[in-house]
Parts: C-alpha cells; sequence; structure tokens
C-alpha cells in the first residue's frame, strides 16, 4: 500500500499554491502545442481565467488575419473596460509584449487606424450620458458616413473612446435625426466596413452580435467550430441565456437544437452543458 513522506521542511500555503498554479500553467502550455481536436480546444479555452482566456484568443488572431481581425474587435468591444484591461495585462505576461504592440505590427492601413485604438481603449463604463454630445456626434458620423469616409480620424475617434451608454445615445440620436439605424448605411461589402459594423454590433448590441457569429458558425456549409467553441465558452457565465433567446427569436429554433444537429460526441456534450440545456 502506497505511503505518504512529508518533507523535513513543509512548505507553505502561499509555496504551495504557487507551485500548483505554476504546473498548471505549464500543463496548459502543453495543451496549446498539442490539442487538436475542437473538444480539446473547446476544454482549453474553457479552463482559462477569462482574462488569460481572451489573452489566448487574441494571440491566436495575430496568427490569423483577415477574418481573425473580428475575433479583436470582439474582445475590445463587448467586454467592460476593466475586463479589457485585464486582457491586456495576462496578453503582455503571458507573450512579453503588448497587444497593442503585435496588433500595430500585424496589421496596415485602415485596419492598423481602427485596431489599435480599440485594443487600447479605457472607457468610461458609467451609464451618464451627454445629450448635447450625442447630438453633435450624431451629425459628425452622419456626414463622414454619408460621404463614404469610413476610416476618418473623428469616425474612429468616437467609436473608439466613447463609452457604450453614451454611443448609445449618439446612435438613438442619429436614428431619430436621420430615419435610419447606422447599420443601414454600413452595408459596403468592403471588409473595413464590416470590421465598422461589428465594432458597432460589439459595443451597443452585443447580443445580437453573437447570434450573427453563432448563426454564422452553425449555419454553413460545415460548421466554424472555433468561432462556435470562442461564443460558447466566453459567454457561459455572462449573458449566454440571453444570447440564446434571442438566437431562437432570430431562428426559430433553439440554440441547443441548433447545435446538437451540426455537433457530436464529446464536443456536443460539452457545449450543451455550457448552454444548460439539455439535448432536445
Amino acid at each position: 500500500m502506497a505511503s505518504l513522506t512529508v518533507p523535513a521542511e513543509v512548505p507553505s500555503v502561499a509555496e504551495d499554491c504557487e507551485q500548483l498554479r505554476s504546473a498548471f500553467k505549464d500543463l496548459l502550455k502543453e495543451l496549446d502545442r498539442e490539442l487538436t481536436h475542437d473538444f480539446e480546444k473547446l476544454v482549453l479555452i474553457w479552463t482559462l481565467d477569462p482574462s488569460e482566456r481572451d489573452a489566448y484568443l487574441a494571440k491566436e488572431a495575430t496568427k490569423r488575419w483577415t477574418k481573425s481581425n473580428f475575433v479583436l474587435v470582439e474582445i475590445a468591444c463587448t467586454r467592460s473596460p476593466k475586463e479589457l484591461v485585464l486582457a491586456r495585462e495576462a496578453y503582455h505576461a503571458r507573450n512579453k509584449k503588448s497587444l497593442e504592440e503585435d496588433v500595430a505590427y500585424h496589421t496596415t492601413g485602415d485596419h492598423r487606424k481602427l485596431l489599435v485604438p480599440l485594443v487600447s481603449s479605457y472607457r468610461y463604463g458609467g451609464d451618464e450620458v451627454d445629450l448635447r454630445l450625442a447630438k453633435a456626434e450624431s451629425k459628425v458620423l452622419h456626414e463622414k458616413i454619408s460621404d463614404k469616409a469610413y476610416s476618418d480620424d473623428e469616425v474612429i475617434r468616437i467609436l473608439a473612446t466613447r463609452s457604450k451608454a453614451q454611443l448609445n445615445a449618439t446612435l438613438n440620436h442619429y436614428k431619430d435625426e436621420y430615419g435610419e439605424d447606422i447599420l443601414k448605411q454600413l452595408e459596403d461589402e468592403d471588409e473595413f466596413v464590416a470590421l465598422l459594423r461589428a465594432t458597432i454590433k460589439g459595443l451597443v448590441y452585443p447580443e445580437h452580435y453573437f447570434v450573427e457569429v453563432l448563426r454564422d458558425a452553425i449555419n454553413r456549409r460545415g460548421t466554424e467550430e472555433d468561432h462556435l467553441s470562442r461564443v460558447i465558452a466566453t459567454r457561459a457565465e455572462v449573458d449566454l441565456k440571453t444570447i440564446a433567446n434571442e438566437y431562437q427569436k432570430r431562428d426559430s429554433i433553439p440554440l441547443g437544437r441548433a447545435i446538437t444537429k451540426d455537433t457530436g460526441g464529446d464536443y456536443e456534450n460539452m457545449l450543451v452543458a455550457l448552454l444548460g440545456q439539455e439535448e432536445e
């Protein structure tokens, strides 16, 4: 029968915790290198703390540009100001360089002009708004977007610095004053315009943004497992119930049922478990 040996010098609780933490991080690094299947990738994302998870996802995005720009917009725009700061700190500790540095290095032109200030932002997180400012800046946005000056400095300044509450007031005034939702005027096929749309949705209508990501992941030929895993894992303890309700309103099918139709095995079981629904 196995026996336990007590070391001559018993480590303190703090030392034990630090050793366990170090060992767990080493394990996650090994998993990061070795995991290839959808289930294991989902497990990896889920086991990380939220800030570490965002740092991991952001780093993965910098390896695969173009469509991965949307992952950076998602992290920058759907997280709270404090959550984004923590993600930047985790990225810095994990990669020995800043998120802003990597984004600036790997992007060019209008994409860099938008993405660097978005990931660098530290917005006011409260509910107070300035209605006169909302009126003034809705006019600026309308003028620039009507002229198709999508990457104008003022457009990016407003989207990258104003609080979510202030932007919501600005966009409400935009619709009231000009008779059309700003997103209706951002329907060009251009990829940068698509990034602007994702930025606005992530900041002001996050549940609608995530529903679109899920619909695109599930409904396209060959499910986009990376996108599906990311949304389910990152929103499971935040607002996934709300997102699931919005999904059902949009597609007239429960999200859990849509997932079980397009996935299988342990991967399906874990997605459904995170969603908090029994398989139907």
